[in-house]
C-alpha cells in the first residue's frame, strides 16, 4: 500500500532536485528521504531520479509522476494546513478585556469554552483602544464605537437595579412603589445600610436620575467594597441594599440569597457588547463568545 508521505517527499526532491534540500524542507534526515524515494520506485516499477554530481534529475517517468499526482497532493496539502490552521486556532491563547464589575457573570462564563484566556479589566473607552491597537483579541463593553477596523456586535441587554439582603422588610417599600409614592419610596430607601462597588457611587446616582429625577442621592453607602460581585456576596450575608447590575444579581436571586427591591421602569436597558478587531482568524472565537454571551443575556 503506497504512503502518502512518500508522495509528499517525491515532490519536495523534484522541486529542489536535491535529497539533502528536501530532508530540510519536509525536517527529516537525508537518509530517510533515501529511503522513501527507494520504496516509492519499488511500489511504481520504474526508477525517478538519476543521480548527478550535485543533486538528482528527474527520469521522464518522474515527471509523468508529477504531472499526474501535483494537483491532488498541493488540494490535499492545503486541506491539511487549513485544519491545522483550525486546530490552532481552537487552542490558541485569546485576550479578553472586560470591565472587572461584569467578570464574574459575563467573562467568567467563557472559561469553559476556551483552552487558554488572558483577561484583563478595563472600562470601556480603554478597552476600545486596546481592541483598535490590537492589543486585546476582544472586549466586552456597554459603548458602541464605530471604526473600519473593528467589529462590533450587541449580544443582550442590562439593567440597575435595587436588590436586598433577606434580612431587609421590603414590604413597606414595594407598596409605596406600587402607589407610585416615590417621595415615600426615596425616605425608605434613604434609611437603609447601603452597600456599593465604588465611592463615588455613580451607578446610584444614574438609578436616582432615572427613577426620581434627582441629581444627587441622599444616600452615603456605608460600605465600599470595590468590586460588584463580591458586595453581593458579602451583601448576601449581611443586612443592607444595593444599586447593582441585573446580571450580576441573578443567580443570587435564584438561589434566594437576596431578594428583588425594586426593578423601576424608569430605568432604562444599558446595551452590551462584544467588539473585536477584523481578522479571519477570529471569526471562530468571536461566534462562539457571541453565542455565549448571547445565551446568558437572553
Amino acid at each position: 500500500m503506497v504512503n502518502l508521505e512518500w508522495y509528499r517527499t517525491f515532490k519536495s526532491v523534484y522541486k529542489n532536485g536535491n535529497f539533502s534540500l528536501a530532508a530540510k524542507e519536509l525536517f527529516i534526515s537525508q537518509p530517510a528521504v533515501s529511503q522513501q524515494m527507494s520504496m516509492l520506485e519499488a511500489h511504481v516499477g520504474y526508477k525517478l531520479f538519476n543521480r548527478k554530481s550535485k543533486g538528482v534529475e528527474p527520469t521522464e517517468y518522474a515527471k509523468l509522476l508529477n504531472n499526474l499526482i501535483i494537483e491532488a497532493l498541493d488540494r490535499l496539502e492545503n486541506v491539511e494546513n487549513g485544519f491545522r490552521t483550525k486546530a490552532f486556532n481552537a487552542n490558541r491563547l485569546i485576550t479578553i478585556g472586560i470591565s472587572k464589575d461584569l467578570f464574574s457573570s459575563l467573562g467568567g462564563a467563557l472559561i469553559s469554552k476556551f483552552d487558554y484566556i488572558d483577561f484583563s479589566f478595563h472600562e470601556n473607552q480603554m478597552l476600545f483602544e486596546l481592541v483598535n491597537a490590537k492589543k486585546l483579541d476582544f472586549a466586552v463593553l456597554t459603548a458602541k464605537y464605530d471604526t473600519f477596523d473593528t467589529i462590533q456586535k450587541k449580544v443582550g441587554d442590562i439593567k440597575q437595579i435595587i436588590v436586598g439582603s433577606n434580612t431587609v422588610d421590603a414590604f413597606g417599600l414595594k407598596f409605596k412603589i406600587k402607589e407610585n409614592d416615590f417621595a415615600a419610596t426615596e425616605n425608605w430607601l434613604n434609611e437603609q445600610i447601603w452597600y456599593s462597588h465604588d465611592s463615588g457611587i455613580p451607578h446610584v446616582k444614574l438609578f436616582w436620575m432615572y427613577a426620581f429625577n434627582k441629581k444627587r442621592p441622599s444616600i452615603i453607602p456605608n460600605y465600599i467594597i470595590p468590586s460588584e460581585y463580591e458586595m453581593l456576596e458579602v451583601l448576601s450575608k449581611n443586612n443592607g441594599v444595593a444599586v447593582v447590575w441585573n446580571c450580576n444579581a441573578k443567580s443570587f436571586l435564584q438561589d434566594k440569597r437576596l431578594q428583588l427591591l425594586w426593578n423601576s421602569d424608569q430605568m432604562p436597558n444599558t446595551e452590551v457588547y462584544l467588539l473585536s478587531g477584523k481578522s479571519d482568524n477570529m471569526q471562530a472565537a468571536f461566534e462562539k463568545i457571541e453565542s455565549e454571551l448571547k445565551n446568558i443575556l437572553e
